[in-house]
């Protein structure tokens, strides 16, 4: 680690704001195309895993065509901790303490839970009155609400994790993902730190 790395690192731990322990990161599948996008994320995952119990990391898809193929390369990344990759046609919960959606926005994701809850009070399984926050976030693939939400490239999110992360900290970074470093990530959770979380109030 660089003697830039080394500062952020000890400002954030003397700092008094807790890091965030669920750190959420948005990637593109074009993003997964550069030369060395996958190493990059195994680094950010040994990264993350220094100050956070669970990552979520979502890829964002345009030709659903590529999905297959990011699928299988991303189930065997070599990751410090287990890993639960989920594409659009999923609707296993990721129990894992990695995470990775591919192509699997949060409208979706949110209609496909609406829609169980749904079929399981037309049959008699559920009452309406019942359904509230807990019971949508049950039905969700990524159940968990991120502390800190990271956006490569540009300040533009796509709809993942639309219900999750309404009370998220974002942080925008101008870095694309290929020359994303240590350094910048030191840099996102310095931030989260550094702000008054307020959680819609």
């Amino acid at each position: 680690m660089g003697l830039y790395e080394r500062y952020l690192a000890f400002r954030i731990r003397r700092h008094d704001g807790d890091p965030p322990d669920h750190v959420a990161l948005v990637i593109t599948e074009r993003d997964l195309l550069e030369r060395g996008a996958y190493e990059t994320l195994t680094d950010f995952f040994e990264w993350a895993t220094e100050y956070a119990s669970q990552i979520t990391v979502y890829v964002s898809v345009l030709d659903e065509a590529a999905v297959p193929a990011l699928q299988r390369e991303l189930e065997t990344i070599d990751a410090p901790r287990p890993v639960a990759v989920r594409g659009p046609g999923d609707q296993a919960r990721a129990d894992a303490p990695i995470r990775i959606g591919i192509g699997l926005g949060g409208k979706h994701e949110f209609t496909s839970a609406v829609r169980t809850l749904a079929e399981r009070v037309d049959a008699g399984e559920l009452a309406p009155d019942e359904i509230d926050d807990d019971r949508v976030e049950d039905h969700l693939v990524f159940p968990s609400e991120p502390d800190l939400v990271i956006k490569t490239g540009a300040e533009r999110l796509s709809d993942f994790m639309i219900w999750q992360s309404v009370y998220s900290e974002l942080y925008f970074t101008d870095v694309n993902w290929r020359d994303f470093r240590k350094r910048d990530f030191l840099r996102a959770v310095r931030e989260y730190c550094n702000r008054s979380r307020r959680f819609g109030r």
